[in-house]
């Protein structure tokens, strides 16, 4: 995703409209009895911003010549194409016309939000009342947030140069400001004060508070993670001098404390050389973030712990190992007590598998985790020797875990738990220890009459009789099935495949299709037909030749059927009557991508904002497929004909007929050559593959997107044939920007990201498989999180040199028409 599209204030006044149309752009203030309307009616140019409320920051340092914006308005929150959630908030952003045309306003940043936790919606307002009230609605007049500030004297509303948006009186003086009601972020010149919060957001795309977040006490400014009571897991000290209240200010080049007697400076940051921001991410991380090159970098990690110390990192009794989460066992053992929340996801935790009755605290144990380290330190009770600690725990019902630890000088620590948050492994020290003991359930709470010996009797023989008569009823099915389908080698009982789509007879599939009758492409494993399955348009993929098809046939349902993304196309059902086989897919009405960048169609040429959403969108279901799957998913086929594009240019991987699944603990596996000539990496020679291939084909594509051209093209001079051998060649001569797509204006106005983008491409083309990216890097580097790995022209493999010129088995597919 390359960021939420920002949309601005469009304003009115109850008394003036003529006045307010003459507003210039700079104008840094409002006033009272004005009203601004969430709209983008007054948009002159596709993405350029409307502010009545800004304050610009010239360029400060030489090599920037960006020029920012701290900004109050309605800013999007939606990652869909058509955005209808939206906050109230401050943000900095790029106000350079140039880089509004070319569509990097991706990279404006909320520093401050009034209405995190509910987003408004098109139409929605805010109104500044004129009694001095700031007060945000939602399209339907429902009340979302207010300053609170009712009778106070209000003259007006401003944003300052530090990005404070202030409600002053008469005398200049502040009534209200969003600097006292902070949300996740700290810019240059604010203060974080006793009694405030610092919230991290729930992750990169969801801004609704999560529990983690940073406050000031009297004796250091602490990190903490929400429970009964909340748990610190970082601490900067100072010591308590005096009652005065403390605060902490973020500088350039350091946080400052006041409060005491003396003024200091507790941490030390590198020194800005341009525009910063300091933010608390969701996983726990306090980063500085400086301006750069047309984007927001890393610069700084406050809480210089180690990754495994952090309290979410593997979710609640999750434990880490460098790096890597799993669920607790016990020790010398393999006795589980806990499950995976998300097997798939092993870092959102863990879930005891008989949950703890107070009830039954007879049944509790201890599952004893030694080499393990917990990051509250500090709800601890000292004087209590191991077993103590852990009798104790067992007595107290609300005592979920302890933690015990003792040190060279012989001092032992017992740390209580309520609530069980991230654990962590740690190597074994000579006269040092630490082991977490977690309370677990031994069995499922039964009732004393469940005991009694007559009724399990009885229940053992009805279940007998019960899986008697089931055994029966399922001979006779069998042997129906097998009446009605034909001999046992030449079908499949797919109505036995777990987590199977919606199974759909020959005869529905033929109506809904009209016999067949509109085909919309064909490939190397069948046709394409449209269809209407009731009100919704379907694409029905009809596979030819019954042997070859019914390998892939399986491939397909078994894959798309248990899996679901917004980024894979949906396969909607399916039809195996005899030697039919069918698939019925989500209708994609833009038909696949290589109508569009390849000009045969006549179409009009995408521009590049649109364009860097589809290489995303691809990007994520790849890495979905990659990373996410409980085994990995291999495409192996992946190019333009098999990405496909709805309404709204949103791009879905498609056909997974040749994909192949790897087990998690497999580096390789060995597999026959096949694909699409022109996207296939070197390795295939060797028939050992990893997901990796998929990485490969994914650089041939984001090249062809760029330059609009095939990778294989017979109809450009010799030379210029093969599309990578030219991308070699160009990069060798620092003339990557020839490569551009000439069709698309905007493109040849932006030529830095453009450029950024093929240099990803070369990444991810890597003679050497594992020099390539993973795809979940390929997306921060889209979305402006890290940088790009930068390789010469050399490190790509003459084309001449890639499998991609030999033959293969497979046809390549022509499927470019909508479905």
């Amino acid at each position: 995703m390359m960021g939420p599209a920002v949309l601005f204030f469009l304003l009115f006044a109850a008394a003036s409209p003529l006045l307010l149309v003459t507003q210039g752009l700079d104008d840094s203030m409002a006033k009272p009895s004005t009203i601004w309307i969430n709209s983008d009616f007054l948009s002159h140019i596709h993405g350029a911003p409307r502010i009545i409320i800004r304050h610009s920051l010239q360029p400060q340092a030489q090599g920037h010549p960006e020029y920012l914006s701290f900004a109050a308005g309605f800013i999007c929150v939606s990652s869909q194409f058509q955005c209808d959630d939206f906050f109230f908030a401050v943000f900095i952003y790029n106000n350079d016309t140039t880089a509004h045309i070319a569509g990097t306003d991706h990279q404006a940043k909320v520093i401050w939000s009034a209405n995190r936790d509910r987003p408004v919606h098109e139409n929605a307002t805010l109104e500044f009342t004129s009694d001095g009230n700031l007060v945000l609605r939602d399209a339907d007049g429902s009340h979302v947030w207010s300053s609170n500030n009712f009778g106070r004297s209000v003259a007006g509303m401003l944003i300052n140069m530090v990005g404070n948006l202030v409600l002053y009186d008469q005398t200049d003086a502040a009534v209200w400001q969003s600097f006292d009601h902070p949300t996740d972020t700290l810019v240059p010149g604010q203060s974080l004060m006793e009694g405030m919060r610092l919230k991290a957001s729930t992750s990169a795309t969801n801004m609704t508070e999560n529990q983690l977040y940073i406050t000031i006490l009297q004796d250091a400014l602490y990190a903490f993670v929400e429970s009964t009571p909340a748990q610190p897991y970082y601490s900067w000290y100072w010591g308590a001098y005096n009652n005065k209240k403390r605060m902490v200010t973020f500088m350039n080049g350091g946080l400052v404390v006041y409060g005491s007697s003396n003024t200091y400076r507790i941490l030390l940051l590198p020194v800005a050389k341009y525009i910063q921001y300091m933010r608390l991410d969701s996983d726990g991380h306090m980063r500085v973030y400086e301006w750069s090159t047309q984007q927001w970098i890393i610069q700084y990690d406050v809480m210089l712990i180690d990754d495994c110390a952090y309290p979410t990192v593997c979710g609640e009794y999750g434990i880490c190992t460098q790096g890597q989460c799993a669920c607790p066992l016990q020790n010398n053992s393999s006795s589980s007590y806990y499950k995976p929340v998300d097997e798939r996801k092993p870092n959102l935790g863990c879930a005891p598998i008989t949950p703890i009755s107070c009830e039954e605290i007879q049944h509790h144990r201890l599952l004893a985790l030694t080499d393990t380290s917990y990051f509250d330190e500090r709800h601890k009770i000292v004087h209590l020797n191991e077993d103590d600690c852990k009798q104790a725990c067992l007595k107290n019902c609300s005592c979920r875990a302890v933690s015990f630890s003792y040190d060279q000088l012989g001092h032992s620590r017992c740390t209580w738990m309520a609530k069980v948050f991230s654990l962590q492994a740690i190597q074994p020290v000579a006269n040092l220890s630490s082991s977490v003991y977690l309370k677990v359930q031994l069995r499922p709470s039964i009732t004393a009459s469940t005991s009694n010996k007559t009724k399990v009797m009885l229940g053992a023989a009805f279940g007998a009789f019960a899986i008697l008569v089931l055994l029966v009823i399922g001979v006779t099915l069998y042997l129906r099935g097998r009446r009605k389908y034909g001999d046992k080698d030449e079908e499949f009982d797919f109505d036995q495949l777990p987590g199977m789509p919606a199974r759909f007879s020959l005869e529905k599939v033929s109506g809904c299709t009209e016999g067949f009758g509109k085909k919309l492409g064909e490939g190397g494993f069948g046709s394409v037909f449209e269809g209407k399955l009731g009100e919704e348009r379907i694409a029905v993929k009809r596979l030819e030749g019954a042997r070859q098809g019914e390998k892939e046939f399986l491939a397909e349902v078994e894959t798309i059927g248990s899996i679901e993304h917004i980024n894979l196309v949906k396969l909607i059902g399916f039809c195996a009557e005899k030697s039919e086989r069918l698939l019925v897919y989500e209708y994609m009405s833009r038909g696949s991508l290589d109508r569009w960048i390849y000009y045969r169609h006549n179409n009009y040429s995408l521009d590049w904002c649109t364009r860097c959403k589809i290489i995303l969108d691809i990007a994520k279901g790849l890495c979905y497929l990659h990373e996410e799957c409980r085994r990995k998913i291999a495409h192996l086929d992946i190019k333009p004909q098999n990405i496909l594009l709805d309404d709204n240019f949103n791009a879905k991987v498609a056909d997974f007929g040749l994909c192949k699944l790897i087990n998690r603990d497999q580096s390789k596996v060995v597999t026959v050559m096949r694909g699409t000539p022109g996207y296939l990496a070197p390795e295939w020679l060797t028939s050992r593959i990893t997901e990796k291939v998929d990485v490969y084909s994914f650089g041939v594509v984001v090249m062809e997107i760029v330059s609009g051209r095939k990778n294989i093209d017979n109809s450009q001079p010799d030379e210029e044939v093969q599309l990578i051998n030219l991308l070699r060649e160009k990069e060798e001569n620092n003339q990557l920007i020839d490569l551009v797509d000439k069709h698309s204006d905007d493109m040849v106005s932006c030529q830095e990201e453009v450029i950024r983008m093929m240099k990803l491409a070369i990444w991810c083309l890597q003679n050497d498989s594992t020099r390539r990216p993973s795809m979940s890097t390929v997306i921060k580097v889209l979305e402006g999180v890290m940088s790009v790995e930068t390789f010469d022209g050399n490190s790509i493999l003459f084309v001449q040199d890639n499998p991609s010129t030999h033959s293969v088995p497979s046809q390549a597919s022509i499927l470019s028409g909508p479905r």
